[in-house]
């Protein structure tokens, strides 16, 4: 098949949305076990200060700065860390889903 700008986008394009089913079992299974672990604490994290009622000045910027951190510290693909930043990755995207799902079952 010859390369055009239209192969190459669609290659592109499914390996964004496909490309999780290349992996092997062991990656897959440690970012699912990681988005689950991350939803787990956030969304109990969550409840108890929202329980509380206190802190949430201070705890939610801290929250967004330990986020922002997380994401703009993405290591290349051949270093020794891109694993283990991989996993804390998946477990914040966890912890958004939660906050987001609680804001949802809040009404607000």
């Amino acid at each position: 098949m010859q390369k055009t700008n239209f192969s190459r986008l669609t290659y592109q394009f499914n390996n964004l949305l496909f490309g999780f089913l290349s992996e092997t079992w062991k990656s897959k299974s440690i970012g699912l076990i990681s988005v689950l672990t991350g939803y787990f604490l956030f969304a109990n994290f969550i409840t108890k200060f929202i329980s509380e009622g206190k802190n949430e000045l201070i705890m939610v910027p801290i929250i967004i700065f330990f986020i922002e951190i997380i994401i703009r510290i993405k290591p290349s693909s051949n270093s020794r860390f891109y694993y283990l930043w991989s996993v804390v990755d998946k477990i914040r995207i966890g912890a958004i889903y939660a906050v987001i799902l609680e804001a949802f079952k809040l009404g607000s």
